[in-house]
């Protein structure tokens, strides 16, 4: 079964559809140990079909439009975060003390891009706020992994020890991703069907997701690609950040396409946030499991409130199981799952070719939420859609397959890279990968500053 096929057929899709879908193999692009590529033009491949059957319902068609997948777009867009300059200047990927650190027995690797977290860390280190790298390092030699891994997270620092796939296959939160499927979806209530406002078929471009509204409750990364998707595809789309938690601005801009963002204070503003769920159609949340619910943003909570909603979670480890609290990222999950052993050398633990995880997390939530609209137009129901980093992670590392390289030649990433004006300044970034017949081929929103828009919807 190829990839786009396995992701299809998790999201719940006729398994005819995948014959809609035509790919542009390219030798050398997203080049790794495991089968990165394949996943990436799954994951992709998966959300523009999605995207063309909502489309194709929207407008009456009977027949759902073509798909084009190229490898070429699609390893652009996963590395969109590296391919951004901002008036001619590149983000700083990591901050200096997220990276692998030696240990008494192996590796950990650390996550301190936030302030916050480099706090937390030093905290769990017993070093002031200005420790250097030397610092951490010694202190961090002195220690086992698993030692450094309990202590910053006790603190809610961020720390993973490295683990082979064997490791990992035995720990018990393993075995608990191991027994989901890679989209877990659902209904919630018997809510009627939903109507939606027809499309005009000869429209130019076809926005399958116009007219609806979706907030982003998402941070980092796999949440605001998702949302950033969903705002190419025509939706209306709010990004609510705590006042006091602020974006990285780099980070902020590269997902920002397609949507707007504001501030709000959930704990303070409640009657604001309820006023826009009132007229939401889909809310996407991207926060540590459990964290939200104090706030009644389950998605059982949600849908009462606003019956018809479909919900749409992501976190690093899963809902569930002994980590499912924990905070994560895309690069500690590697770190855990065996990613980073298999791509390293004896010497040092490596990393995938691109935040892989993240990326194709954010387009399978985006793909669950379209294709939650599209049977919610037939059949009714609040939906939710839920997905986990590690359960990506298992995917990759267990259930696809390796395909021979072969393809034409890759063009590079210039080839899909575009330039435009902005609020935030001249910015080069990664075109969208999603292409489907009379579909969209770039945002209609360019990026604004953090925080820097009304809590309304448009």
């Amino acid at each position: 079964m190829t990839a786009i096929n396995y992701a299809w057929s998790a999201l719940g899709g006729d398994p005819s559809l995948p014959a809609r879908v035509t790919t542009v193999a390219r030798a050398g692009t997203l080049p790794a140990r495991l089968p990165v590529r394949q996943l990436a033009r799954g994951c992709v491949g998966a959300c523009a079909l999605a995207a063309a059957e909502l489309a194709a319902r929207r407008a009456g068609r009977a027949e759902v439009p073509a798909v084009l997948v190229d490898d070429g777009a699609v390893a652009a867009a996963f590395t969109s975060e590296r391919r951004l300059l901002v008036d001619g200047r590149a983000p700083v990927p990591f901050a200096p003390l997220s990276r692998f650190w030696r240990t008494a027995d192996g590796w950990v690797r650390t996550h301190a891009n936030y302030p916050h977290h480099r706090a937390r860390l030093g905290v769990a280190l017993g070093l002031p706020q200005d420790a250097s790298p030397q610092e951490v390092s010694a202190r961090i030699a002195e220690r086992p992994a698993v030692a450094v891994e309990d202590a910053a997270h006790a603190v809610g620092g961020l720390a993973v020890a490295l683990r082979s796939p064997g490791e990992w296959a035995a720990h018990g939160q393993a075995v608990e991703v191991a027994a989901r499927p890679l989209v877990e979806r659902g209904r919630l209530d018997g809510a009627p069907a939903r109507v939606l406002a027809p499309l005009d078929a000869g429209a130019a471009p076809l926005l399958p997701a116009a007219g609806l509204r979706v907030l982003d409750l998402t941070r980092v990364l796999a949440g605001p690609v998702a949302t950033r998707t969903l705002g190419l595809l025509g939706a209306d789309v709010l990004r609510l950040d705590a006042p006091w938690l602020p974006e990285l601005a780099d980070q902020h801009a590269d997902t920002g396409f397609g949507k707007r963002s504001a501030t709000l204070d959930l704990s303070t503003d409640r009657a604001a946030f309820e006023d826009l769920l009132a007229s939401a159609d889909v809310v996407v949340t991207g926060y540590r499991p459990g964290s939200l619910d104090r706030f009644g943003l389950t998605p059982e909570a949600l849908a009462a409130r606003r019956p018809g909603l479909v919900v749409a979670q992501v976190s690093a480890w899963g809902a569930y199981g002994p980590w499912g609290g924990r905070r994560g990222f895309d690069s500690l999950v590697q770190a855990a799952t065996g990613i980073a052993g298999t791509e390293g050398s004896a010497d040092r633990p490596g990393a995938l070719p691109a935040q892989a995880l993240d990326h194709g997390t954010g387009y399978l939530l985006a793909a669950g939420v379209l294709r939650a609209l599209t049977e919610q137009s037939y059949d009714g129901g609040s939906r939710f859609v839920r997905l986990a980093l590690a359960r990506t992670a298992r995917w990759l590392t267990t259930e696809l397959e390796p395909e021979p390289e072969a393809g034409e030649a890759d063009a590079g990433p210039a080839a899909w890279l575009a330039e435009t004006d902005s609020a935030l300044g001249r910015l080069r970034y990664a075109r969208p990968p999603l292409s489907f017949t009379g579909g969209p081929v770039d945002w209609a929103l360019r990026p604004v500053p953090w925080g820097s828009e009304p809590a309304r919807w448009a």
